[in-house]
């Protein structure tokens, strides 16, 4: 199948310059590499600039009100498992109205994939911050700067019991494209933190590691069964150090050559190797952006690609599995059967 065939004919709002464009060309191209027909696939969306993505690609689709993206996307994958079904949310919709559906669709592990547009900010509703701005952050809602800590998504989503988390970047088209592939592969809640640029309200958010010239030193991109290799002459390599006064495991950075170095495994059901992967980096990412660039403080990459994917039961599976059983022993199979058991009388 062609991108093409995944291409609406509405207009893309989006901004000149917006990272959104980015993730949409992606997913059109993710799509066609699977190869499901357009026929077979549903969009769902909440509000928010992403969540305008039901309309620029020509799959069933519908755009929900704020934060409720998760609720009809379980329901329609419920009721509908033979769908292929994404859900499209932002930071806002994602996190703070619609926090709630999102932690629990997790939970659940209903079989969708999401894809949650990190801009750090609300731009659709010019600027105001939003449950993953840093503390510090100056906005139209905070001009003072937010006294709010920050939500992690990565530990979020280990915190609901996420089975597939990844995570990307708007520049990184190879990348993306891969994290959408391997998302809708998995089956389960498949979860994909998209790092998207606002160029209006938020512009370089993401500069440490969108940065041409930066980004193989501020990044590691994780894929299964390969070592742990990054820097711009894949001179350096991730391990495990165990603190000898706190007994805390921790990442160091090592040569790359080192027998150290780890093999990434995405399927290892413990969580422990998969939260140090993805909280590195988090100290710069909590941090208000400024136009000096620097590396974390730690020094260590932020991990992008596809960091945990583990098979469990889907929600979606158990619950049709369930009906399957109880219509199997009852003794009606119909409605109409049903009801022919119920007392009834004329007048």
């Amino acid at each position: 199948m062609e991108a093409s065939q995944f291409k609406s004919d509405q207009y893309v709002r989006f901004c000149p310059g917006c990272g959104d464009h980015a993730i949409c060309m992606a997913l059109q191209k993710a799509m066609a590499q699977i190869g499901i027909p357009t026929h077979e696939v549903a969009v769902i969306s909440g509000i928010g600039c992403s969540s305008r993505m039901p309309h620029y690609l020509n799959t069933y689709g519908f755009n929900t009100i704020h934060g409720r993206g998760g609720a009809v996307a379980t329901g329609v994958k419920t009721s509908h498992p033979e769908l292929t079904v994404w859900q499209m949310s932002g930071d806002g919709d994602c996190f703070a109205i619609g926090g709630n559906h999102f932690i629990h669709e997790i939970r659940r592990n209903v079989d969708l994939n999401v894809c949650v547009f990190n801009n750090r900010i609300y731009g659709l509703t010019k600027g105001q911050y939003s449950p993953t701005s840093p503390k510090g952050f100056v906005s139209k809602s905070s001009p003072f700067g937010t006294v709010e800590r920050p939500f992690i998504p990565a530990q979020l989503v280990l915190g609901a019991r996420g089975t597939f988390f990844a995570r990307t970047l708007d520049v990184d088209m190879p990348t993306t494209v891969d994290c959408l592939v391997a998302a809708q592969q998995h089956k389960g809640c498949s979860i994909v933190e998209c790092l998207v640029n606002c160029v209006i309200f938020n512009n370089g958010t993401h500069a440490w590691i969108a940065d041409r010239e930066q980004r193989a030193e501020h990044s590691i991109i994780l894929k299964h069964g390969e070592k742990m290799i990054f820097g711009k002459d894949n001179d350096k390599g991730l391990a495990v150090e165990i603190d000898p006064v706190t007994f805390v495991p921790k990442m160091i950075v090592v040569p790359a050559d080192d027998p150290r170095v780890l093999v990434h495994d995405a399927h290892q059901p413990d969580t422990t190797l998969h939260r140090m992967l993805a909280l590195m980096g988090q100290d710069r990412y909590l941090e208000v952006q400024t136009d000096n660039v620097q590396g974390t403080k730690e020094e260590l990459p932020i991990a992008l690609g596809v960091i945990r994917n583990v098979e469990v039961e889907t929600y979606d599976h158990a619950v049709n599995l369930q009906i399957a059983e109880a219509r199997a022993k009852a003794k009606a199979k119909t409605f109409d059967e049903l009801t022919a058991t119920l007392e009834s009388w004329e007048m």
